[in-house]
Parts: structure tokens; sequence; C-alpha cells
């Protein structure tokens, strides 16, 4: 047991430093994009699947409540929590539109949409991209190994070097956290609640 928990933390942290190594510049990328999003009177759609839908709810929790600091809300949707948006869209048309059809609905230029697909190959988020880009929106995917199909379609693509499927979603989840954190360093400074 020692040696997997050993072997584990040992990945897990190799994949966070080979994304800092390597994507550090993406991240601060995507942290310009979103101010300039939410300075446009934009707002951040996020979707993903399974874990990354948690992950995309995560998100947009940090961002419409608070992560470090007190400040006013800012405007982030989870296109993944819509019980009867999925499950109609799925039901009449199909499960990879589900992203799509809201991206569509309520989409505009100024927006910025975020992906979260670990292997970069989730249909439904191929289509998102595809709706997002017909806009005139930008893209960013956070994704892991080679990218997928994804790296090639995204505005942006923040991949973690690894092919562990646990230590990219948790290299996801500092992204995340980084993300929100520096998006409030730049709008906000550092005041503390």
């Amino acid at each position: 047991m020692d040696t997997i928990l050993s072997r584990s933390l040992s990945d897990s942290i190799a994949a966070k430093q080979g994304f800092y190594e390597t994507g550090k510049d993406d991240l601060l990328q995507l942290v310009d994009w979103v101010v300039e999003s939410f300075g446009q009177g934009g707002k951040l759609l996020l979707c993903g699947n399974g874990g990354s839908a948690a992950d995309a709810q995560h998100l947009a929790a940090e961002f419409v409540n608070r992560f470090l600091i007190d400040r006013r809300p800012l405007p982030a949707l989870a296109l993944t929590t819509d019980t009867s948006i999925l499950t109609s869209v799925g039901n009449d048309f199909s499960y990879d539109d589900i992203f799509a059809k809201q991206v569509q609905a309520l989409g505009k230029k100024e927006d910025l949409f975020l992906g979260i697909s670990t292997s970069g190959n989730s249909p439904n988020i191929v289509r998102a991209v595809e709706t997002a880009t017909k806009i005139g929106m930008k893209t960013a995917i956070l994704t892991g190994g080679s990218g997928g199909a994804l790296a090639s379609m995204a505005d942006l693509v923040l991949t973690v070097p690894s092919d562990k499927t646990p230590h990219i979603q948790e290299t996801h989840l500092w992204i995340e956290h980084m993300l929100c954190w520096l998006v409030d360093e730049r709008m906000f400074g550092s005041l503390r609640s």
C-alpha cells in the first residue's frame, strides 16, 4: 500500500511540474482571455463529462461565488447542470449535441468557451468547440496526453503531459484553481476577506 501511495504522489507531482514547465504560458494566456471576456461583458461557458463535468461545475462556483477573496460574482456557467436540457437534447437529437446546443443558445462573441476533456476526444466537446468557433468565441481546452482531436481545433490547448487519467484530472483541478486565483489577482488585487 505504501508503494502505491508513494508512486501515485510522485506521479501526481510530476504531472503538475510537467504542466508548469510546458504549459505555464498557456495558462497565463487563458487568464488574459478570461479577464478580457469578463471586461467586455462576456461570460465563461464550461463543460466536460464525468469528473470533468464536476470540474466545470466546481470552476463555475469558484467564479460566481468566490475563490480566496470576497469580490463581486463573475459570470461563469457550467453547461453540465441542467438535467432537463441534457436529457432532452440527448433523447431528441444526440448526446454529442448536449453542449453544442447550449453554446448555440447562450453563447455570444465576447464569451469564452472552456472545455475539459482528459482524452481530448469527447465528441460532445468537439461539437461544442465547433459551435463556439462559428459564433466567434475564443475556445480553450484542458486535456492530457497528446491532446486528442481537440488539440488541433481549439484556439488554446492546455495539455497535461501525462497518460494517467487520475493525474491529468488532479492537474486540471490545480490549473482551475490557479485560473481563479490569477483572474482574481488581475481584476481585484490581493484584498483578503
